[in-house]
C-alpha cells in the first residue's frame, strides 16, 4: 500500500499515480450522473429537478468533507517523505477520530435542518417533497460517505491511489444496479435514487475495510494514536479547514447559481442541474491532478525535493489545460445532444430542457480550461502548507466574479442561459490570475533565510 513517489521520471509517476484517482473519481461521479440518468427514463422533470437539487446540496457536502480529507493526505504524504512512519501512523489515527466524530455530528444537525435547506435552495413547489425525501436518505448516509473519503485519503497520503479505484468501482456497479431496482422496478422515485447510492457507498467502505484487515501496509496504528495529539490534529486542520473552506465557497457559489436559475422556472432549473452534473464529469481530470499534484507535491516536500514538487505542478497544468481545451471546443458541437441524454426529448418540457441545457454549457465548459489550472496550483499550495491561498484565490473569485456576474447576467439575458455558463467560467478565470502571482511570490522569496524556510516546509 505504502508507494514511495519521491525517485523517477516525474512525467511517469504523475501518470501513474493520476490514472487510477482519474478512474476512481470518474466512478464516483457516474454515481450522481446514473441517479439522474436512470430517473430521467422513469419520472417527469419534477422528480428529476428534485434528485438534481438534493445531489448537489450532498455534493458540496461531499467535496467539502474531501478539502478537509486533503490535510490528512498531505500529513501522512510528508510523513512517508520523510519516512517517518510513526508520524504517519499518528496522523492517521487522529484522521479516523476526526472525522468519526465530525459524520456524527454533521448526521444529527442535517437531519433537523432538511425542510430549511430545501427553502434555502428556492425549490420549484413541484420537486419540494421529491427534494427533501431525497435529501433526509442521503443525511442517514454520512457517516458511511465519511468513511469511504477517509479511507481514500489514508491510503493516496501512502502514495496508493489504485485501491480506492477498486472499491468504487464495486459500489458503483452496485449503485447502477440498486437505481434500476428502485426507481424502475418499485418506482420508488427520489427516495430510490438516495437509497442506491447510500447502500453502495455503505458497500464500498465494508470492502476497504475488509482488505485493510488483509492488507499489510507497514505501518502499524496503535490504539492509542486515536487519540488527539495537538500537534497531529493542527497539521490535519491547518492544511484541511482552508481546503474545505474553499470548496465550500465553491459549492456555496454553485448553489446560488442553481437558485438563481431556479427563480426563473422548473425548466431552467432542470437544465442547470443537468448541466452541473454533465459538468463535474468533464472536471475529472482537473480534480484528479488537485489530489495528484497534493500528494505527490507532499511527499517531495516532506524529503526535500521541492524543485521535484515544482515539476509535477508543471506537468499538471500542461495536462489540465490541454484536456481542456479539446472538451470546451468539442462540446461547442454536441451540447444539445449530451444534455438530451437526461431528459425525454418526447415531451414539450424536455425539448426545452435540452435547449437551455445547450445554452449553459457552451458558456460553463470553459470552466474546465480555467478550472485545471487553478486546480493544480491548489494542490501545490496544500502540498507545501499554504492551503490558506487556495481558499484566498476561490474567495475572490467567488466574491468579484462568479456569483454577481451569474445573477446579473440572468437579470439582463432572461431568455437564455449561455452568459450565465460564461460568468461561471470568468470567476475561473480570476482564479488563475490569483494563483500565478501568489505562485510566483512563494517561489521568489526575498532573502535566503526565507528560501529556506519554504524549501523546508
Amino acid at each position: 500500500m505504502e508507494k514511495n513517489l519521491t525517485t523517477g521520471s516525474v512525467l511517469r509517476t504523475v501518470l501513474m499515480f493520476s490514472v487510477p484517482y482519474l478512474l476512481s473519481y470518474f466512478l464516483q461521479t457516474l454515481y450522481g450522473m446514473a441517479d439522474l440518468f436512470i430517473i430521467g427514463q422513469f419520472e417527469g422533470v419534477a422528480s428529476t429537478t428534485a434528485v438534481s437539487i438534493g445531489s448537489q446540496v450532498m455534493h458540496m457536502l461531499t467535496v467539502m468533507i474531501v478539502g478537509l480529507s486533503m490535510g490528512s493526505t498531505v500529513a501522512i504524504g510528508q510523513a512517508i517523505g520523510a519516512n517517518d512512519k510513526r508520524k504517519a501512523a499518528v496522523s492517521i489515527g487522529n484522521t479516523v477520530t476526526l472525522f468519526l466524530s465530525l459524520s456524527v455530528v454533521l448526521t444529527a444537525v442535517l437531519l433537523a435542518l432538511v425542510k430549511p435547506i430545501v427553502q434555502v435552495m428556492s425549490t420549484p413547489e413541484q420537486a419540494v417533497a421529491g427534494t427533501e425525501s431525497y435529501l433526509t436518505v442521503c443525511f442517514l448516509g454520512i457517516p458511511l460517505i465519511t468513511a469511504y473519503n477517509i479511507i481514500s485519503a489514508i491510503f493516496r497520503g501512502l502514495g496508493d491511489s489504485k485501491s480506492p479505484m477498486y472499491f468504487i468501482a464495486v459500489a458503483c456497479v452496485m449503485n447502477i444496479g440498486l437505481d434500476y431496482l428502485f426507481m424502475g422496478a418499485l418506482a420508488m422515485g427520489p427516495v430510490g435514487a438516495a437509497l442506491g447510492t447510500t447502500l453502495s457507498q455503505g458497500c464500498s467502505v465494508v470492502i476497504s475495510l475488509v482488505f485493510i484487515a488483509k492488507k499489510n501496509s507497514g505501518i502499524a496504528v496503535k490504539k492509542n494514536d486515536l487519540s488527539p495529539v495537538r500537534p497531529a490534529m493542527g497539521q490535519i486542520l491547518r492544511v484541511g479547514v482552508p481546503v474545505a473552506l474553499q470548496d465550500g465557497f465553491i459549492q456555496i457559489s454553485f448553489l446560488l447559481i442553481t437558485v438563481i436559475a431556479n427563480s426563473r422556472g422548473l425548466t431552467d432549473a432542470a437544465a442547470v442541474g443537468i448541466v452541473e452534473k454533465i459538468i463535474s464529469f468533464l472536471f475529472l481530470v482537473p480534480s484528479s491532478m488537485l489530489s495528484t499534484v497534493s500528494s505527490l507535491g507532499a511527499q517531495n516536500f516532506g524529503a526535500g525535493k521541492p524543485q521535484r514538487a515544482k515539476r509535477t505542478l508543471a506537468y499538471a497544468v500542461a495536462i489540465s489545460l490541454c484536456f481542456g481545451l479539446c472538451i470546451a471546443l468539442m462540446v461547442q458541437f454536441f451540447a444539445e445532444p449530451i444534455v438530451g441524454l437526461f431528459t425525454d426529448v418526447s415531451r414539450t418540457d424536455g425539448q426545452d430542457v435540452i435547449r437551455l441545457g445547450g445554452q449553459y454549457i457552451r458558456g460553463y465548459v470553459w470552466d474546465c480550461v480555467f478550472a485545471g489550472i487553478h486546480f493544480s496550483f491548489s494542490g501545490y499550495f496544500c502540498a507545501c502548507g499554504k492551503s490558506m491561498l487556495s481558499f484566498l484565490h476561490n474567495v475572490i473569485s467567488i466574491v468579484l466574479v462568479r456569483v454577481p456576474g451569474a445573477y446579473l447576467t440572468s437579470m439582463l439575458f432572461p431568455t437564455t442561459l449561455l452568459p450565465m455558463g460564461l460568468a461561471t467560467a470568468a470567476g475561473s478565470l480570476v482564479s488563475v490570475l490569483v494563483c500565478v502571482i501568489a505562485y510566483w511570490m512563494i517561489t521568489h522569496p526575498k532573502s535566503g533565510a526565507q528560501r529556506g524556510s519554504y524549501a523546508g516546509r
